[in-house]
């Protein structure tokens, strides 16, 4: 066996690692990037103006439903818990922080870069799933098991 095919099928065998490294990555960035959001009001209303620049309806609201579903998100993500239901929030999410922010301020693709890799990772978790080292996971063995 050569080198290559060693090394492929060492990582074949480590498959499910890889969605567990994309959930701690994005669940530890969306948990991180709106911490000081939800423990600072102050933080809240300079993001509530923030949208409001951009002509969000209702800014406090939109800027209280994103971090939301971002923290919350970010904390499912983690655990790989309902990963798909959460993916489909934070998908839409940041579909609309690329549409209605980030587009029109004229952005470059490093200033977009951050709401990119979200939605990237969002898509590969609606689409692949949260893999077997998750809540999901486990919850889906109970059940067959039972």
């Amino acid at each position: 066996m050569s080198f290559l095919s060693r090394i492929t099928s060492t990582l074949d065998r480590h498959r499910e690692v890889g969605p567990l490294f994309i959930r701690l990555v994005v669940g530890a960035r969306l948990v991180y990037g709106t911490w000081d959001n939800v423990t600072s009001w102050a933080r809240m209303e300079e993001f509530e103006a923030f949208l409001a620049q951009f002509g969000f309806p209702l800014p406090l609201a939109s800027a209280v439903l994103s971090v939301a579903v971002q923290f919350v998100g970010g904390m499912l993500v983690l655990a790989g818990a309902w990963t798909r239901g959460a993916a489909v929030v934070l998908t839409v999410n940041f579909i609309v922080a690329l549409l209605m922010v980030h587009l029109p301020a004229g952005d470059t693709f490093l200033d977009m870069y951050d709401a990119l890799v979200m939605l990237a990772g969002s898509l590969f978790l609606l689409v692949h799933g949260p893999g077997d080292l998750s809540v999901d996971a486990w919850r889906t063995r109970r059940a067959r098991a039972l």
